[in-house]
């Protein structure tokens, strides 16, 4: 029986956005943005769902007298993405 797969990470842009985190741990809104290739839009769009899911949190302040924007996965996020992960594998089987 195949487990229904996570609508939250089963979006593509959501899902990369994940991967680096997993991978990473944290990063901030330029290098997410260079990575995936996505929009600025998109991806502040992205990033509140997933906030909202409580699978990352957003830190806002400044760098260099720049705005910058920290991402971080947290352990809900991680859990969350090992099951994907997991019921992905019982649909390659």
């Amino acid at each position: 029986m195949y487990k229904e797969l996570n609508p939250i990470l089963h979006s593509q842009l959501r899902l990369a956005i994940i991967s680096l985190l997993v991978t990473k741990g944290k990063s901030d809104f330029s290098e997410i943005k260079q990575i995936t290739g996505a929009t600025s839009g998109n991806i502040s769009v992205q990033l509140k769902k997933l906030e909202k899911a409580r699978y990352i949190t957003i830190k806002k302040g400044f760098r260099n007298n720049y705005q910058h924007t920290s991402v971080e996965i947290t352990k809900k996020g991680i859990d969350a993405f090992e099951e994907y992960v997991e019921a992905i594998k019982q649909y390659i089987k």
